[in-house]
Order: structure tokens, then sequence, then C-alpha cells
């Protein structure tokens, strides 16, 4: 019976082998077909297909299937997700693709500066002029300083400096598997999570995985692997059964970097039959036929101000078309902001966005409103007494502070601070002197405004630290001037959660965007967090993407496109 290996690495990742290489030693290994699948990236391909072409009409016919293997996180732990058969040449892939390579690239320099402050001085021009042509990897940076004699083993440079808890390792920033698995199949692939035993999970912590994924569409499940033991085989080909996965098997041959590990056999009694790749050719045929049945309902979340509006507070005509295009194949659509809903929905009206599956998210997470059904269907408010203390100890100091009802702005007073929010914000306005004592309703939020005195504002924040604290309330800067206090059980994060809950949308087809500080806790609650390049550096830290374009240039729409 033939043999494959659907697990590959060549030298354009972490591998010792050429992609030709490959070949010719797996016509020598007597195997049929095998996948190329270096991390991240699909440089190897070409190189690979024009030796197996070069190899067949010499006699020794053997099919590479083009490949690549993404590394995810997953509840703070490396997931891996090998795609076979993916259109490697596609514009939407070479797109994603270059995003990991930024990612990348990033994460790279900053471990070069930190070995350079460790005694190490290497940089990123160096490394890549060493490994030309690599997908620079930890493994690189080990084999690096061993060549040059700052170690004596590739085993001491990860354990004294770039191992997991090493003083120079520097995480990226990765997607998550359930991402990794849409990218695959939008490029026409088979995605199958690699070696799922190496994880450690547990049977329930694996299966709630494996569950996530074949819900978002994993069509494979590595049964057969070189560290696999043959009940670890069967249990992994029992789960496969019950998720309707098919069944996939590889070596994870590196080559010299992996020594004792060979391609097709593992560590000596691996064996990946044939087999199993015609059924994975079969299902990979279903899918293509059947492109409908992968697709699944998706949300966007979204900040207004500096991210999907420009700065003349309009939406461009291109990211109006791909909001159209997001709505028309059934996808969600969620205005967010910290202004009260009223206002939201004014803002959804001036535009005419008059979209199917809208929603409103107000006060920062504390209000969402169904568009369609015309009603509130979430809120959380501040107290009364907890109200009544923010109005008079902003009093004290001077600043100005102001609260809402469920249709008006409530103010003690008319100042600069509150005609300057009325600009933006048209929300009918009560003024009422002793607003503290004729308060009624509870409301979702306080907000204090301070035009001049940025530190004046900032000294009144950390007055306000001990009762905040106590109170269970979030103070968030949505600008520089404005200084919001809203419920724990409040935020854009927390509203990402519930509305999700609601419709009953995994959390992994959400994706939220922003570029201020109150948008961090929903990009940080989403499936995919998406910072605008014109946001700041910690919202830009903490998002799985950031846009290459401002919000004056379409920026969101040109990252959401991919994502339709």
């Amino acid at each position: 019976m033939n043999t494959i290996d659907l697990h590959v690495h060549s030298n354009k990742s972490d591998g010792s082998f050429t992609p030709a290489e490959l070949v010719s030693y797996a016509v020598e290994k007597g195997l049929s077909a095998f996948a190329l699948t270096d991390h991240d990236t699909t440089d190897g391909i070409d190189e690979a297909l024009a030796a197996a072409k070069a190899a067949a009409l010499a006699g020794h016919p053997v099919e590479v299937i083009p490949g690549i293997e993404f590394s995810t996180e997953y509840e703070g732990q490396d997931i891996h997700i090998v795609g076979l058969y993916i259109d490697y040449n596609s514009d939407f892939f070479k797109r994603r693709l270059t995003g990991f390579v930024e990612g990348r690239i990033t994460r790279n320099r900053e471990m070069c500066r930190l070995l350079t402050q460790h005694g190490i001085p290497v940089t990123y021009e160096a490394l890549t002029s060493e490994f030309p042509g690599c997908v620079i990897t930890r493994a690189h940076y080990a084999k690096f300083m061993l060549n040059h004699g700052y170690t004596k083993s590739l085993k001491e440079a990860f354990d004294r400096y770039i191992g997991d808890h090493g003083p120079c390792f520097v995480p990226r920033k990765k997607i998550t598997p359930m991402r990794a698995v849409e990218i695959i199949l939008k490029a026409g692939g088979f995605p199958v999570l690699a070696h799922p035993v190496l994880y450690r999970f547990g049977k329930a912590r694996l299966e709630k995985l494996v569950a996530l994924l074949t819900d978002m569409g994993l069509q494979g499940l590595e049964c057969v692997y070189s560290t696999h033991s043959a009940s670890d085989e069967r249990e992994m080909r029992s789960l496969a059964k019950k998720y309707h996965l098919c069944v996939s098997g590889g070596s994870d041959f590196h080559g010299s970097a992996k020594p004792g590990l060979d391609l097709g056999t593992g560590y000596g009694k691996l064996f990946v039959p044939e087999e199993l790749l015609e059924k994975i050719k079969e299902r990979h045929e279903w899918m293509s036929r059947h492109p409908d049945k992968l697709r699944r309902t998706k949300i966007l979340f979204t900040d207004l101000d500096g991210t999907l509006l420009n700065s003349q507070k309009q939406i461009g005509s291109y990211t109006r078309e791909v909001l159209t295009a997001w709505t028309d194949a059934g996808h969600k659509l969620v205005l967010c902001s910290g202004r009260d809903i009223n206002s939201v929905a004014d803002v959804k009206r001036d535009l005419q966005l008059d979209l199917p599956g809208m929603y409103l998210i107000g006060y920062n997470g504390g209000q969402i409103f169904d568009c369609e059904k015309k009603e509130t269907i979430h809120k959380i408010t501040l107290t009364l007494p907890q109200t009544r203390h923010l109005l008079s100890e902003a009093e004290k100091w001077g600043i100005h502070i102001h609260t809402y009802s469920d249709t008006n702005i409530l103010a003690p007073k008319m100042d600069e601070e509150l005609r300057y929010y009325q600009h933006a914000i048209k929300t009918p306005l009560i003024i009422c002197e002793k607003l503290a004592d004729s308060l009624t309703c509870e409301p979702c939020k306080c907000i204090a405004i301070e035009l001049k005195d940025l530190k004046k504002l900032e000294d009144f924040r950390l007055s306000l630290l001990p009762f905040a604290e106590k109170e269970e309330i979030s103070m968030v800067y949505s600008n520089p001037n404005y200084l919001e206090f809203i419920p724990n059980l409040s935020g854009k994060g927390a509203a990402v959660k519930t509305l999700c809950e609601m419709l009953d949308i995994p959390l992994c087809f959400s994706l939220a965007a922003g570029d201020a500080q109150n948008d961090m806790s929903m990009i940080e609650a989403a499936g995919t967090g998406i910072a605008m390049i014109n946001g700041s550096e910690d919202v830009k830290f903490a998002a799985t993407l950031i846009t290459h374009e401002d919000n004056d240039h379409d920026g969101l729409a040109r990252a959401l496109i991919d994502f339709i």
C-alpha cells in the first residue's frame, strides 16, 4: 500500500531540507504524496511543485500538496492548524500572509533589541542575511547564537534567552485557530487540527476545541502522528468520527532540526496510508461544490469616531459598499459608542445607514438596542447613590459632569464644556441646578469633561480610585478630555459577549474595531480585534490585526472585506 505524509517542513520555515530536496527524498522514501506545510508561509511551494514535475518526467511521480501550518493561540496556548490544497496564489491569501509577516517582523525586531541588551548583538537584518528566504522563528535565533559562539547548544539558547519564560522572548500576537480555519476555507483549502494530543488538554477541553473548530468549518483531525501512541491514535480517530472529520496524518518532518524523526515514518513506526488522502480529496471536492454549507454568520462591533467615521463624521463610499456587502451576506452590524443611545441612533439616521441586522450599543456597553425591533434588549446602570456621589465630587473639584435619562442629557448647569459636548451630541438637554436631589432614574453612565487642564481631570480620577474600586465602577477615557464612569459589569467588551450570547453567535465569529482606550475591552473580547492604524498604541497592541489605512481612507472596510 502506498504511503503519504501530510505534515512536512522545508527550510523556508524551520526545516533543514530545501523544497526540491524534500521531493527527491520523498521519491527515495517511496511516498506517493506529501504536503509542504511550512509555518505561516507558502514560499517553498512553487519550488516543490517544479521539482515534482521534473521527477514525474523522470518516471518518479510524487504529488506535492500545497499547504501551510498556521500558528494560532487558544486560551493562552499555541494551537497549530494545517491547511491542505490551499490556493496560495489568491489575492486574499497573499494579503493574509502579508499581515502575518508584518507581525513577525515587529516581534523579531524587538527580540533582537532584547538580545543585544543581554550581550548578544544581533540585528534583524543580520538574521535574514544568515537565513535568506526563511520565515524567522526562534529556531533561527538559536542557530544564530550557536553559529556565532554565544551559546554551546540550541537548548542553551532556549533555556537562557528565548524560551517561553526567557528574558528575550517576545510573544507574537496570533490569530485564533477559528480564524485560521476560516482563512484556509476562504483560500479553497482543507483545514486540519494538527497533533491534537501534544496540547495535553484533557478529553473534555480538547473536545470543546474540536467542537468549536468544527462549527467554524474544520474538516480534518491529525490522528496519525509521529509521537502518538496506538491508544492516542484510537482516541483521536474516535473523536474524528464523532465530529464527522476526516482522518489526517503526518510526520512533522523538519530534517536535522528534529533528529531521529524521518519523512513518512516518523520515529520508525509511523504509517500514513494513501487511502486517508483519497477520503480528504473526496471531502474537498464536495466542499468546492457546496460553498454555502461552510458559511457562518458573523457580527461586527465597530466604534464610530476615528474608526467607522472619517474626519468629516461621514462614511466613505467604499466603506458603505463593504458594509452593505457585509449585511447582504447575512452578517450582523453593531454601532458602538460611549455616547448615549439616542445620540448613536441620531448618527445612524444622519448617515442613512439603514441595513438589515443592525444593533446599537451606547454608554460604552451600558445599553443594547435592536434596530429592527426598535427596543432596548439589554441595560446596565449606575445606582442613584453612586451617581449622586460622582456629581457631588465633581462639583467640589470644579469639573463639569453630566449624566442621562432615557431621553435627555441631565446637567447641573450650562458651561463651556457642555456647549463643546453638544457640538457633536444632539440629544435634548435638561438643566437642573439641584440635579443630585432630583434624579429619579438610574443612568447608564456619567461623564466628566475638562477642556483645558488635563492634569486636573487625571487628579480627579485618581481621587476617586478607592470609591470606584469599592463600588465596582470603571473609569475610562474616551478621549483625553472625556472621563467616563460606568459599572464594571458594563463596558464594550461585556456588551460584545452579551449580544453574541443573545444572538447565539459564538465569540469566534465576532469582530470588533476601534481606535481609543474605551474600545480595548471589545477588541480583546471579540474573536478578531481590529485596531485602526490611526489608533492609540495600546489599542494596536491589544488587537489581532492593524488596518493598513486610517479612518479617512476606508481603513476598516479594507480590513473587513476579507471577512465577508
